[in-house]
């Protein structure tokens, strides 16, 4: 049956936390957060896995308190998607092996072992809800200076080998990858990869703005991320905090305009998953509770 499952990406961002309009007053501790949320939403984006590897017992605690059918989707960790990271977002252990002194470190500079070994936790970490069958996909969010060339399409293929056996979804963040040029040849990569193309919905005009490409490449899901039309913010530099860059909040207008385009995307897919990322407050899930009202009307 088709489906269409609508979330924000992260559910205790601090902005959100600090705003206090979301969460009831008596939701004080993790577990009453991640239950409460779930009550409202069929989906989640997990962002911390980003930042740092999560643990096992910590998505098993996720499976756990939340009901049948809730999905997770899961951001990979940012060394494997071109992003940098300073030393101490590794483990402790891994940290040792390094043999570098640099505050920020690549995916170039790690021993294979260690790579492999950062694969590995993931996996693990991840296993609790693919076991529980709550695992939707997981996300690779490619940096905005990876571009669409032999190296960047070897790259895209080698994160999705270290993760068969799941689902993996593909975000670009540099226009290189959707021009005239590249569009065809990377959606044709993607469907002969069994990569889930992520559509974006976000603010246009820089190197690292790509436009929304309204497009399945899975039959069993598609993924459409909304990260709002904060023009400003979207490429400013020596932000307080990235939620700034998230700060908007979308019309109706603009939610029904999406409407067709989910719908088409569900005409393709047997899943469509919908993530409000546009978390600043509780601007995100504002959002994301209207347009499950209107894709119940529309």
């Amino acid at each position: 049956m088709k489906q269409v499952l609508v979330g924000t990406a992260s559910w205790t961002d601090p902005t959100l936390l600090e705003c206090g309009r979301f969460y009831p007053s008596d939701a004080k501790t993790a577990e009453a957060r991640l239950r409460y949320y779930a009550e409202q939403f069929p989906l989640v984006e997990v962002d911390s896995s980003y930042y740092a590897l999560p643990a096992s017992k910590t998505a098993d605690l996720w499976s756990a308190r939340t009901p049948a059918g809730f999905v997770f989707d899961v951001k990979a960790f940012r060394l494997f998607t071109g992003h940098p990271a300073a030393p101490k977002a590794l483990p402790s252990d891994l940290r040792a092996l390094l043999g570098s002194d640099k505050p920020k470190i690549y995916d170039r500079d790690l021993p294979s072992e260690v790579r492999d070994e950062l694969w590995r936790r993931f996996r693990e970490a991840i296993a609790p809800l693919q076991q529980a069958g709550k695992l939707g996909a997981v996300l690779l969010q490619f940096a905005p200076w990876f571009i669409a060339n032999r190296e960047g399409f070897a790259q895209v293929q080698h994160a999705a080998q270290q993760l068969q056996g799941v689902r993996v979804a593909t975000e670009f963040r540099n226009r290189s990858w959707f021009s005239d040029k590249s569009r065809e040849r990377v959606l044709a990569f993607q469907r002969e990869h069994g990569l889930i193309h992520v559509v974006v919905d976000e603010p246009q005009g820089s190197s690292s703005s790509v436009p929304a490409v309204w497009e399945a490449t899975s039959a069993e899901l598609a993924v459409l991320r909304l990260h709002g039309h904060n023009q400003e913010m979207w490429t400013k530099k020596g932000l307080a905090s990235s939620a700034e860059r998230f700060n908007y909040l979308y019309s109706t207008a603009e939610l029904q305009s999406l409407i067709p385009g989910v719908h088409r995307l569900a005409e393709r897919s047997r899943t469509v998953h919908v993530l409000f990322n546009n978390c600043f407050e509780d601007k995100a899930q504002r959002n994301a509770l209207e347009f499950l009202e209107l894709l119940g009307t529309g």
